[in-house]
């Protein structure tokens, strides 16, 4: 990772850089963003979703709350997203940048355990990459609203890769998601057990956003987001 940018708020050292991924037209350089507070214990790979980019609210509040409980992030960008692409790029090239992701954060954060996963499309990119080729240096995988299907179409096919993966798994869904049926959700969690854990947030859509009514705020989500990545992470081996 080349170094663009490194500052500390506080006590919390933030970090940008630049990672190269292969396409099919080339490496191409994505940004890449480290978020390390000094008590970390853990460091979390971290893709973004379908339609959100890796300094996107959510993607920066969910990062600043993980690491109020000890959680380092590296957040980074696939290549249609760096490059302002509406439409996300070719699985292999999906997979590719989050094989790099987890390459460039074990080097600069060597003395830490690595988790991976991501919000939606990083997360189900990650799974598969792990399926693909497990890492043993990666001892668990957390996912912000796994996209188990398109939205008003309820199946499991998404799903079937995680019977091969070996490591914890959390799944963070929230009841209002239209691309994960909460039913069936929890079908898919219980045939992977003991490596799954289903964190449910009630009112929460596939975007953790919630309704007027509940007077939830987004920080609060994410908060709630947070809380359970460290609860689950205690637990780990």
């Amino acid at each position: 990772m080349s170094k663009c940018e490194h500052h500390s708020t506080g006590t919390t050292t933030r970090e940008a850089g630049k990672m190269s991924v292969v396409t099919p037209a080339g490496a191409t350089e994505v940004s890449t963003f480290l978020v390390r507070p000094p008590t970390a214990r853990w460091l979390l790979v971290l893709g973004h979703g379908a339609g959100v980019p890796m300094r996107h609210p959510f993607m920066e509040g969910v990062a600043d709350h993980l690491a109020d409980r000890g959680i380092a992030s590296f957040r980074y960008q696939f290549p249609y997203m760096e490059h302002r692409r509406r439409v996300p790029d070719r699985r292999p090239v999906l997979i590719s940048a989050v094989r790099r992701a987890v390459d460039a954060a074990a080097r600069v954060a060597a003395n830490l355990p690595l988790l991976a996963g991501g919000k939606s499309l990083g997360g189900r990119m990650t799974s598969l990459a792990m399926a693909e080729e497990p890492r043993p240096d990666v001892r668990g995988i957390v996912f912000f609203g796994f996209p188990l299907h398109p939205a008003r179409q309820p199946t499991t096919e998404r799903a079937e890769h995680l019977a091969l993966i070996q490591v914890p798994m959390l799944f963070l869904q929230g009841t209002r998601d239209d691309l994960a049926d909460l039913a069936r959700m929890r079908a898919v969690c219980k045939s992977l057990e003991p490596l799954s854990t289903l964190h449910v947030l009630e009112d929460a859509d596939h975007s953790f956003n919630v309704l007027k009514r509940t007077g939830r705020t987004q920080e609060e989500i994410q908060g709630d987001l947070a809380s359970a990545v460290d609860t689950w992470t205690r637990r780990l081996p």
